[in-house]
């Protein structure tokens, strides 16, 4: 699909189009909605498709691996139908008689969807089965090295749409793609998702159109002495390899108890960790950062890739780096997300100390997005969620498998995470298709229920 020359007319086309195409879908029955919902995604987890997506994905933006993205999509795919499923999106979906109410569902119209080149495979299938859903147009606007793999999806889903004897142009994507493009096409539309780094993030809040953005992520896992020490270790290398971390959610520092920190850390290596010498977390460093800025050459690569560059002899058998940090911010970067797999480690006395490093850590990189722990000490996990500044928090879990929804666990299936306004972001949740809904609601009158003075007032009636 190649618009003209014209970016501006060509944007307003494709948004024409997309308005066109939601109009004739707006009065779907629920029935009608959640079977094409399924047939979208059953062509989204077919075999020979979402294998075709990983590869492409990972030959045109160098970065992740193909079995873990094939992998992410399989399950993010049929998570997110299945959190759908028997979901009301249409009519009336709420009804309480005691308040005299009832709420309606109805959709927002043409959906930007800005789409992230880490995980630009499962993003773009999982807000389109949310936009379907929710009986709205959308159209994806993803980063140049996922241009590929955006216009086979759209191919595929046209298809189905067609099929099926729906407007195709429900599904679209901004081909070519610019930042230019990409604004005026957020612009011009009534809804903004947009899973991106914060510079994207902040051109949609700016565009003047409604948006739900999420803010950068940089995970910090806290493990205590009272955690299964191997089984911890095994979930933190999991997550910390899938993919190459390219999640947000990846853990990116572990906040270690002082009196196991020595034995923890013999059980991150014996999972696949390379614990590096002061002097090659100098070379590392170097390799990984040019005034600041990561190295797009070594994101989202393979530790042998990371290793051959700063000039490390890696093991055999060793797939993520363990670097011991001290300090926090610009001076220690270390210490803020890497979208690699090299993770800081800090170690702590007192449980105020590690309140303490996860706050410092997660404000001065990802503020508001998340951090995960590791023990068995429920008033422990309880003080952390009430002073730790983050939308969520995964227990005894790898949080990179975690936090955007699994299936053991009960967080929504999502890869859009909020991170409240400590992130910047209108939202802590999981964004999910119940954010593409407008609502109208509808209320009866019902008989008095105004309290007395002294039913809300209480004691401080008669004190005042």
């Amino acid at each position: 699909m190649v618009e003209s020359d014209n970016y501006s007319m060509g944007t307003a086309e494709l948004v024409a189009r997309a308005r066109d195409a939601q109009q004739k879908i707006a009065h779907l029955s629920q029935e009608e909605t959640d079977l094409l919902v399924v047939k979208l995604g059953w062509a989204a987890v077919d075999v020979e498709f979402s294998r075709l997506l990983a590869d492409t994905l990972v030959e045109e933006s160098g970065m992740g691996c193909t079995e873990d993205k094939y992998a992410k999509i399989q399950n993010k795919v049929r998570g997110t139908l299945w959190d759908m499923k028997g979901q009301r999106s249409t009519g009336i979906v709420e009804c309480c008689s005691e308040l005299g109410l009832m709420k309606a569902a109805k959709p927002v119209g043409v959906i930007a969807a800005v789409i992230p080149v880490t995980n630009g495979e499962a993003t773009p299938l999982v807000k389109i089965l949310g936009a379907v859903k929710t009986r709205n147009a959308m159209i994806l606007a993803p980063h140049p090295k996922g241009l590929h793999t955006a216009r086979i999806i759209t191919r595929q889903f046209r298809k189905v749409l067609e099929e099926n004897r729906y407007p195709k142009d429900l599904v679209q994507v901004l081909d070519p793609v610019s930042l230019e493009r990409t604004r005026e096409l957020m612009r011009q539309s009534d809804l903004i998702i947009a899973t991106g780094g914060p510079g994207l993030v902040k051109e949609a809040y700016s565009s003047g159109t409604p948006a739900y953005g999420v803010g950068a992520g940089n995970a910090v896992s806290v493990i205590d002495a009272t955690c299964d020490r191997s089984l911890a270790a095994g979930k933190i290398a999991a997550s910390k390899t899938f993919d190459h971390a390219t999640s947000c959610s990846t853990e990116n520092s572990l906040v270690i108890e002082s009196r196991i920190y020595r034995e923890m850390l013999h059980e991150l290596e014996s999972a696949g960790g390379y614990l590096v010498s002061p002097e090659e977390k100098r070379r590392l460093q170097a390799v990984m950062w040019d005034n600041g800025v990561l190295n797009r050459n070594l994101v989202a690569s393979e530790a042998q890739h990371i290793a051959e560059a700063a000039d490390i002899q890696l093991p055999e058998g060793k797939s993520f780096f363990l670097v011991e940090e001290q300090g926090v911010g610009r001076d220690h970067p270390f210490s803020g997300e890497k979208l690699s797999v090299i993770c800081g480690v800090y170690r702590w006395e007192t449980f105020n100390e590690a309140i303490e490093l996860v706050n410092r850590i997660t404000s001065s990189s990802g503020p508001g997005h998340s951090c995960g722990i590791h023990s068995q000490d429920d008033q422990r996990i309880r003080e952390l969620a009430l002073k730790v500044k983050v939308s969520r928090i995964m227990v005894n879990q790898p949080q990179c498998l975690a936090n955007s929804g699994a299936w053991t666990n009960g967080m929504p299936m999502s890869l859009t995470l909020g991170c409240g306004t400590w992130g910047g972001n209108i939202s802590s949740s999981n964004i999910t298709w119940r954010e593409m809904l407008n609502y109208t609601w509808i209320s009866f009158p019902i008989p008095s229920r105004q309290p007395s003075d002294e039913e809300i007032f209480g004691a401080n009636l008669c004190r005042h």
